[in-house]
């Protein structure tokens, strides 16, 4: 019944990439496990970053950071940090003063970036990485590499996962899935250690935060709930060291250093090394001699100490930002903090003894030591890529999606139809009514993101489902459904309840419109707009609840042969059965509240069911 996965044979190796904002790496799957694959100089991790020298000569890793300093217009770092951002976002206008190189509005409202002489889109400058990642895994494994499974952050939307997705195609790879970051650490961590256990996953890099809370257990691993920061790094704590230099500096001299690109550079490169040097150490010095030429053979140097305690005051309130986001994580996954038997640590901010000081605090228990937080993403990566080129079923992954998804509504609102943290693939209903007597046509936007003003979410889409009948507001009601596949997918459909004409789209993720494009578009199309049809709304949790239940029913004996006999699906079926009594003895109840908790259960249930079959129905 599944499909047979994707045909390799004329692909070559299939490797797992962690493109990070900071460093990336590269692993590959071979028969003593997961391995990181070395880069040209020996290390197992790459600078994701990307230069042109005056010559004209491209670098990539770190040949490009080694002249960062003498050649900072031209040197681009942190580019994961914009992809798939619009240039009008607050990230984006924030990050303008803070680079070495210069930033421009693209034609698309996105984000291109000057070296060289000549303007990059984001997905070109990460391509650039990805190439040379896979050259690195094709020189070290002596033949070709086709395919990859790249990581994102579990809390990239849809435009930045779509982003980083042509970035693989333009380095010649066949991307074939985008996966969360802490999910490939989790599946790095459990893969084959036969672990019945809820970790969290901590991860702290060089640009994003991410927290997951996942159930292991029989060799499924499933994502509870997901949260995070794409703003929030170890960028963000360099920055924090180089203000209080320039600080420092200016109040010294009386200059400002930011007006020198060369010399925030300079700084950039000595707060990082001195950040990872108090990892180990007390206090370092920082000296920089020459910092600043006042002409005539007169020069001025930067000298400074700085301590463990005084990195700890000037980044601690970017530390307890995590603590926070971890706090809601636990409260959307219905868990205690005693509930959690592991927590993973995983990006290179983890070291700090701050940070792992936070963590353990929290939590209550010391994080765990098994992973390399580095090479842990990679390595997951790898293995996803393993089991998807050879159809393995011995490992399911389960995963939600990071954001609401919904639409824009009456007053310009947020209605959510998909909350985040569903399992996927999923689907989900409601109904809509008309706003306006003789409405002949309603327009759909299709939006992600938590606020409940629609402009300030991401638009992913929209479409017209027009021909209605004509009739009083309120009385033409439209169904508009959701469905979300395995790989993110999104397709939206609207349907006239009535006569059943239908309008269906499938969600493809874009830069997006700048917010004046968003309001412009709700002051002039306001008989396009929907309501909420908020009458019966007890009745649509029964009927959420029956085609949940009727759709299982229909697995249910597909399941069954098919998991008989096996270990890898018997807690699957059992888990099914007890949630489908308890939800048909809440229909029996006419227990709404009990209908309502049922869903996720279902909804989980379900996709547990289909994924099992697709697995080994072969």
């Amino acid at each position: 019944m599944g499909p047979s996965g994707p045909d390799v044979g004329n692909m070559g190796k299939v490797i797992g990439i962690d493109l990070g904002t900071t460093n990336s790496c590269v692993a590959i799957v071979d028969h003593d496990g997961p391995r990181v694959i070395p880069s040209r100089t020996g290390q197992h991790t790459m600078p994701s970053v990307v230069a042109i020298t005056e010559s004209g000569k491209q670098l990539v890793g770190h040949l490009a950071k080694r002249q960062a300093i003498t050649n900072p217009r031209n040197t681009i770092y942190g580019a994961k940090r914009l992809i798939g951002r619009r240039w009008d976002s607050r990230d984006v206008q924030k990050s303008i003063s803070l680079v070495s190189f210069d930033m421009s509005k693209g034609p698309h409202d996105d984000v291109r970036l000057s070296m060289g002489g000549k303007e990059y889109a984001i997905p070109e400058i990460s391509s650039l990485v990805l190439h040379e990642m896979r050259v690195v895994a094709e020189e070290n494994l002596g033949e070709s590499v086709g395919q990859a499974v790249i990581t994102v952050p579990a809390y990239f939307n849809d435009n930045q996962r779509q982003a980083t997705k042509d970035a693989g195609r333009i380095a010649g790879l066949d991307v074939l899935r985008i996966i969360n970051e802490p999910t490939a650490a989790a599946l790095a961590y459990g893969y084959g250690k036969g672990l019945e256990q809820k970790v969290a996953i901590y991860d702290l890099g060089g640009g994003t935060f991410d927290i997951s809370i996942l159930e292991i257990g029989q060799g499924v691993f499933e994502v509870l709930s997901t949260g995070g920061d794409t703003f929030l790094g170890g960028e963000d704590f360099d920055e924090r060291i180089i203000a209080w230099l320039i600080e420092d500096f200016q109040g010294q001299h009386g200059i400002d250093l930011r007006q020198d690109k060369m010399a925030v550079q300079r700084l950039r490169d000595a707060a990082e090394k001195a950040k990872i040097e108090l990892s180990s150490l007390n206090e370092v010095d920082i000296n920089l001699p020459f910092i600043f030429s006042k002409g005539k053979g007169e020069a001025l140097h930067l000298q400074k100490q700085l301590t463990r305690a005084a990195l700890d005051g000037l980044v601690g309130d970017l530390i307890e930002r995590t603590v926070a986001i971890c706090e809601q994580a636990l409260d959307d996954a219905g868990m205690k903090k005693s509930d959690i038997a592991a927590v993973i640590l995983v990006g290179g901010m983890t070291r700090m003894p701050r940070v792992q000081r936070t963590v353990n605090d929290f939590f209550g228990i010391p994080p765990s030591k098994g992973v390399h937080p580095d090479e842990v993403v990679a390595c997951g990566a790898a293995i996803q890529a393993h089991l998807l080129s050879t159809g393995s079923i011995d490992t399911l992954l389960l995963d939600v999606t990071p954001h609401h998804l919904g639409i824009m509504v009456a007053g310009g609102l947020f209605d959510v139809i998909i909350h985040k943290d569903t399992t996927i693939p999923t689907s989900a209903t409601k109904v809509f009514t008309t706003v306006r007597d003789g409405q002949p046509q309603v327009r759909i936007m299709v939006l992600q993101g938590e606020s409940s003003q629609a402009e300030e979410n991401e638009l992913l889409g929209e479409f017209v489902l027009d021909g209605l009948r004509a009739a009083p507001r309120g009385e033409v009601r439209v169904e508009v459904t959701f469905d979300i596949t395995a790989d993110g997918i999104v397709g939206v459909s609207a349907k006239d309840v009535e006569t059943g004409r239908e309008q269906t789209i499938m969600v493809t993720a874009s830069s997006g419109l700048t917010e004046d494009e968003i309001r412009e578009m709700a002051a002039r199309n306001q008989d396009f707009l929907v309501k909420s049809d908020s009458a019966g709304g007890n009745d649509e949790v029964r009927q959420k609840v029956q085609n949940l239940l009727n759709e299982i029913d229909k697995f249910l004996p597909q399941a069954r042969p098919i998991i008989d006999g096996t270990d890898f699906g018997v807690d699957a079926l059992n888990k099914a059965e007890q949630t489908l009594e308890r939800a048909r003895h809440a229909m029996l109840q006419k227990d709404t509240k009990e209908l309502s908790d049922c869903i996720k259960p279902l909804e989980r249930t379900l996709s547990l069911l289909n994924n099992v079959i697709q697995k080994l129905g072969g």
